[in-house]
């Protein structure tokens, strides 16, 4: 007979050992295992079929935008990530070479009478860097590491209350023709406090006609201080190709120089600054020049970001503030 019904004789054994298994097991769990029992028998298992198609829809839902996407970054937790990420960044490279000022110091770019006044009045501040290839940020190695976003960081950390925001309008190869026919519509039209405009390096580079160059920069100026724009002009940067043409680009530098006096417009002085970090501070070009001879890479943004920022944060504080800023400010630094 048990050769007739074989499954019966296992289903008395399983039973048997079940029963023997539940007296040895505490009572919460045997509650537990009743209670699972209990809803088997009336929630039939998904089939693997049924299983495989809701993996396949989690799998293929759309994911969720993050709120305030492109809102302050103290809002957005994924973007607090990459800020953290990038001061440890800034703190580790500065930490190797510090980033130091010029040791003869740089000479005042004057005040910001328009930043000044919205930063007072608590209004929002809009900041375009204009220019080329090292303003659009070739060579670093993640967008927040170009000079810009360093730049903004910077000033975010100095005014924390504030609404700061800079844009970048880099575009690789361009020089003052170029930079000219996108003037209206990348810069004007928006209405900036600040425009920094770096110009001069690809003109020295294609060997353009300065004195064309000085016309363009002298008329982009005034087109920018009509809508009531504060300005700041960056010269070329110290750097292997650039030094190549020494005569040329020391020309350049001097013909800003002019354009700023005239059009009464402050200068960042880029060239001897860089020169100061190798000449003076004994520091090799290839701590700051990635190996193209010309743009530069993390530490060489990180440090121009933050002492143009000093001196940004020092034009301002000419101006007000309520606190009364020492001429050789140095402002926080992720050290």
């Amino acid at each position: 007979m048990s050769s007739h019904y074989p499954f019966c004789a296992k289903a008395v054994l399983a039973a048997t050992a079940f029963a023997a298994a539940a007296l040895l097991t505490p009572v919460p769990v045997r509650a537990q295992l009743a209670q699972q029992a209990a809803v088997g028998k009336t929630e039939a298992p998904k089939s693997e079929a049924a299983k495989s198609e809701a993996t396949k829809a989690e799998a293929t839902k759309p994911a969720e935008a993050p709120a305030g996407a492109g809102a302050n970054v103290q809002s957005n937790p994924a973007q607090k990530s990459i800020a953290a990420r990038a001061v440890d960044r800034v703190k580790d490279i500065f930490a190797r070479v510090p980033c130091l000022p010029p040791k003869g110091g740089n000479k005042s770019m004057g005040s910001l009478p328009r930043v000044a006044s919205k930063l007072i009045a608590g209004q929002p501040v809009t900041i375009i860097a204009f220019g080329s290839s090292s303003t659009q940020g070739f060579g670093s190695s993640a967008p927040e590491f170009t000079y810009p976003n360093r730049l903004a960081a910077q000033l975010k950390r100095q005014y924390p209350t504030a609404d700061i925001t800079v844009l970048n309008r880099g575009k690789g190869g361009e020089d003052a023709p170029e930079m000219m026919r996108r003037l209206q519509t990348e810069v004007i039209d928006m209405k900036p406090d600040l425009v920094i405009w770096q110009v001069g390096t690809n003109a020295v580079l294609r060997n353009l006609d300065q004195s064309e160059t000085e016309k363009m920069v002298v008329d982009g100026i005034g087109r920018i201080q009509a809508v009531g724009s504060d300005v700041v002009l960056v010269d070329p940067q110290y750097s292997p190709r650039v030094n190549e043409k020494a005569e040329s680009a020391g020309k350049m530098i001097k013909l800003l120089g002019r354009v700023a006096e005239l059009r009464k417009v402050g200068v960042f002085p880029r060239f001897e600054v860089m020169r100061d970090w190798h000449e003076k501070q004994s520091i090799p070009t290839e701590e700051f020049i990635i190996p193209d001879g010309l743009h530069m890479n993390d530490w060489g943004y990180a440090c121009f970001a933050q002492l143009l920022g000093d001196d940004i944060i020092k034009s301002v504080g000419q101006i007000k503030l309520g606190v009364t800023v020492q001429p050789d400010v140095r402002t926080y630094r992720p050290m």
